[in-house]
């Protein structure tokens, strides 16, 4: 394939190179988890990872709320259309389950992290402690009004079909 621009590339193209494009950030995501991890330890890394992503997660829901025009204390609905636009989105397999108006579970059905990790017989990654800052921190960001509980998040055991599981609640 011989391209001049990013411009060159037909709607699939695009897509593929969108996918491409989270591939590589999860690939820097991992490679800088295992630096700090070899250097300071897991709990160490751990924590690392945590702070890094109250930040990212904050920064990821502002900018997709800016690029499809979601208004500020958009309730579930604007939670559910932004969880689409996540770069795991165009990596992992997952659903989100609307129970009511006021009530919306989030299940990453297939996470590439961990299936590569059972791949390599090594147990799950525990990303709870990350993940907690990160749904948490998504969705209050999104509106400020959201509750989030963890279902299940390794190190917990995985609910049959999901590798994690988070629910969103709102009280208007």
């Amino acid at each position: 394939m011989s391209f001049k621009d990013i411009h060159d590339l037909t709607r699939e193209q695009l897509l593929d190179f969108i996918t491409d494009l989270s591939k590589r950030w999860l690939a820097l995501d991992g490679l800088w988890f295992q630096a700090v991890e070899k250097e300071y330890g897991l709990n160490k890394a751990i924590a690392v990872d945590t702070a890094a992503w109250s930040k990212f997660t904050a920064l990821e829901a502002q900018r997709i709320m800016a690029f499809l025009g979601l208004p500020a204390q958009g309730g579930l609905d604007a939670l559910e259309q932004a969880l689409k636009f996540r770069l795991y989105t165009f990596l992992n397999k997952q659903e989100i389950i609307r129970r009511s108006p006021d009530r919306l579970v989030f299940r990453m059905q297939d996470c590439r992290v961990q299936a590569a990790r059972e791949r390599k017989n090594m147990p799950l990654f525990p990303c709870k402690p990350a993940g907690l800052v990160e749904y948490s921190g998504f969705a209050r960001t999104i509106d400020s009004r959201i509750s989030t509980r963890c279902i299940c998040c390794p190190p917990d055991k995985p609910d049959a079909g999901c590798y994690c599981a988070w629910e969103f609640t709102i009280t208007e």
